[in-house]
């Protein structure tokens, strides 16, 4: 990135980041957040009923963890987002290699998703420049460079955006360290980075994380010591939700944990990465990267549109639904299956979560284990 356009980036950023301290100083005195506006009986039982949620652990990364946090935000703000920290794509992926900073895609999906208005701010953080030096840059990425920048620590620019955003509950990165994911194909080949082994993550016989020693956030182990349920994905398996899971303190923590630990299915096989997996090789993969079973695996019974299967199935990606043998194998690895109706068809032509369906699913568990 040349003078120009560092300098650009350093005006631009500094120039936001005084009107956001701005508006978080108006909120404390009342005069512009909604968060420090005056607050009606309304308002006041819906925090309080918030503040009182169970508090849910919730582990990924990309679109499936932001999804999910969509949903709880309506039933908790006791909600820890805990965000792997590989990815290596597009902006992200750029101000990882130009600027030594930790990815922020992922972390910024899950900041917005947790924000009071989550539809206005990801309008204005999700915008992506789109000529000169910051073509393909979103917004958000860049604020949390400029704040990384700012405070020397990515971890405590985290934190500056979840108090700047008055976020439902906390988003932390897994480990401030930068890890890069790695794999051992059936073949003996060796493949390197998120990209590489999502194209091979079919072929995968072992995958582990480098440097191998990387410690997580003492907050991240924290937040699964507190936790009411944690919960695992949605999310690519091998990019997302895997590379939480092989930091190797993380996986002891959670085999220690007594809560329940749940695993969202995927709704579709991902071309190449989890190609002609089954529900049943996703829950292999995650039990043996975290050295324990899932409690509970929430899997889909809604239907899909048979043309979007079709156009799905073009790009190599097909549904996912348990069969009565695959039941009755996670039932005997100590897995209780939990069937729902979690499709959201989103724009007419694609297939995600319904985040209010699974939180509604995770909120219900919290409270019967609770009462039980």
């Amino acid at each position: 990135m040349d003078l120009l356009i560092s300098y650009g980036l350093g005006l631009f950023t500094a120039t936001l980041l005084a009107f956001l301290f701005r508006m978080r100083n108006w909120g404390r005195t009342g005069n512009f957040l909604a968060g420090g506006a005056r607050k009606t009986p309304l308002s006041k039982a819906i925090e309080y009923r918030l503040s009182m949620g169970p508090f849910v652990a919730a582990l990924g990364g990309g679109t499936g963890l932001s999804t999910l946090l969509r949903g709880l935000k309506s039933f908790t703000r006791n909600i820890v987002a805990v965000v792997t920290v590989t990815d290596e794509g597009g902006s992200s992926g750029r101000l990882r290699e130009e600027w030594g900073v930790l990815p922020p895609g992922d972390v910024r999906n899950c900041i917005v998703a947790l924000a009071e208005n989550d539809n206005a701010l990801k309008r204005l953080l999700d915008f992506r420049f789109d000529r000169g030096g910051l073509a393909g840059h979103s917004l958000g990425n860049l604020m949390l460079l400029a704040i990384s920048e700012q405070f020397g620590d990515f971890r405590l620019a985290v934190e500056e955006m979840n108090h700047l955003l008055a976020i439902r509950g906390r988003v932390l990165p897994v480990t401030t360290e930068s890890v890069s994911i790695v794999a051992e194909t059936r073949n003996g080949s060796r493949v390197r980075g998120e990209l590489s082994v999502s194209e091979h993550g079919h072929e995968i016989s072992k995958i582990w994380l480098e440097p191998r020693d990387a410690k997580p956030l003492k907050e991240v182990l924290l937040s699964l010591d507190e936790a009411d349920i944690i919960v695992l994905g949605p999310g690519s398996l091998f990019t997302s939700i895997i590379p939480n899971l092989l930091i190797r303190k993380v996986a002891e923590r959670l085999r220690q944990s007594e809560v329940p630990k749940v695993y969202i299915a995927n709704l579709m096989t991902q071309p190449q990465e989890t190609q002609g997996f089954s529900i049943l090789d996703h829950v292999r993969w995650v039990s043996a990267a975290m050295g324990v079973s899932p409690d509970y695996v929430l899997v889909n019974d809604g239907t899909i549109p048979p043309l979007l299967i079709e156009k799905y199935r073009l790009d190599g990606a097909e549904p996912l639904y348990i069969t009565a043998d695959e039941e009755w194998e996670l039932e005997r690895m100590g897995c209780r299956i939990i069937r729902g109706d979690f499709v959201r068809i989103m724009d007419g032509n694609v297939v995600r979560h319904n985040g209010q369906a699974l939180s509604e699913i995770i909120i219900r568990l919290c409270r019967e284990l609770d009462e039980g």
